[in-house]
């Protein structure tokens, strides 16, 4: 098991390799949603990721012949570039494998560390085994992601942060694919501040965790695809299940679509750019998994923000329409000149904004002398949207 000291020990060692992230107030979430919350954001490290503390202090205890033998690793991205920015530090050669589909930017950013990258497998588990197949060949020393407990400690450096940063702490909730950050952050929030409350969050789609804290014993699940790709961890390892059952309070899961939310809430309410992994924090927050902590002061770990650029705009796209700020009306018309004018003027008084629009006549399913209209529009929100409607239904057109 790893101690406070040496979660005290490696935050010392890493100290010249990693930055000192801040953590700040999260004013409109809190006013949202009535916890006072405090966001860490890990997403300033160099790497955009928490990754770079354990991977450093794994890196910074290898002796001269592992050193020169090389690192390997598997990694959905954020410890693929922790990995490879500390070895490139170091001088050290890192060769990472890679599921086949973990977004652009974390491949591209890897590769720029210095790191050899190899893509195989559809999950961490695959690439894991090609990763440990590549290192026994070389002879290698293979880092795990969070099965080790130099990057437990490492990782642990986080929750003394918040202690010294923030007074009166009544809770931290972290994101958790594998466990070896909450394991980390735990052990140091535990060992100096017993009665902070430590709290975990994983993807429903990748409970293994969540499934293991309630049974007691180490389950596997099939997993599923998932936005929260850093967290997707098909099975519960012993060590970081251990320090969780030991330390940590609960063990929460969110869905997709509350993942999604809180990325819209973090980006829109505090101009954060968080990944699925680092908004599911909030996601709990939001779906009300942890009622409790209503009227507390509470950190929530936003442990990374390498999200793909296309995925940020399908999210906030989605997360638009769901909060009825987007709508789609199919309308029936009549086909004859001035109509679309007509509408589109109704529309324009109102204030919403035409977006896109579709006009039907050959396929259409409308009789004959009538049109298909298919009008998407930027709106205020539910009230707004009922309240066009009824114009434009008075105004005599028909919404289907």
């Amino acid at each position: 098991m790893v101690t406070l000291d040496d979660v005290r020990e490696a935050q010392a060692r890493v100290a010249p390799l990693i930055r000192r992230t801040p953590t700040l107030p999260a004013a409109n979430l809190t006013t949202a949603t009535g916890v006072e919350l405090l966001l860490k954001l890990e997403t300033m490290q160099v790497t955009g990721a928490f990754k770079e503390r354990g991977a450093a202090n794994c890196l910074l205890q290898l002796d001269d012949e592992a050193r020169a033998r090389g690192v390997f690793a598997a990694s959905a991205g954020n410890h693929a570039q922790g990995l490879a920015i500390g070895a490139k530090r170091l001088g050290l050669r890192a060769t990472i494998v890679m599921g086949r589909f973990t977004p652009r930017i974390k491949v591209a950013r890897t590769r720029r560390h210095g790191a050899e990258v190899v893509l195989f497998g559809d999950d961490y588990e695959a690439a894991a085994a090609h990763a440990r197949e590549l290192c026994d060949r070389a002879a290698g020393t293979f880092v795990h992601p969070f099965d080790d407990d130099a990057v437990i400690a490492g990782q642990g450096g986080i929750g003394l942060e918040l202690l010294e940063d923030v007074a009166d702490l009544d809770a931290v909730v972290v994101p958790i694919g594998g466990g070896g950050l909450i394991s980390g952050v735990a052990v140091a929030i535990k060992g100096v501040a017993p009665h902070v409350k430590v709290y975990g969050v994983q993807s429903a789609s990748f409970a293994a965790m969540a499934r293991s804290f309630a049974s007691g014993q180490l389950e596997e699940v099939a997993g599923a695809r998932t936005i929260a790709e850093g967290i997707a961890v098909r099975r519960a390892h012993a060590r970081t299940f251990e320090h969780i059952r030991r330390y940590v309070d609960d063990v929460v899961s969110v869905s997709e679509e509350e993942i999604a939310k809180a990325i819209v809430m973090l980006l829109e309410e505090e101009r954060v750019v968080a990944e699925g992994a680092g908004a599911a924090p909030l996601a709990a927050i939001l779906s009300g998994k942890l009622p409790d902590l209503t009227g507390k002061r509470v950190a929530l770990l936003v442990s990374g923000g390498n999200i793909d650029i296309n995925l940020v705009s399908s999210i906030i796209e989605r997360g638009l329409v769901r909060a009825a700020r987007r709508v789609r009306f199919n309308m029936i018309v009549p086909d004859r000149p001035g109509v679309l004018a007509d509408f589109s003027r109704i529309v324009a008084d109102h204030g919403a904004n035409v977006m896109e629009l579709r006009h039907e006549r050959a396929f259409s399913r409308t009789a004959v002398g009538d049109a298909e209209v298919e009008l998407f529009l930027e709106v205020a929100g539910p009230d707004d949207i009922a309240e066009l409607r009824k114009k434009l239904e008075a105004r005599g057109y028909v919404i289907l």
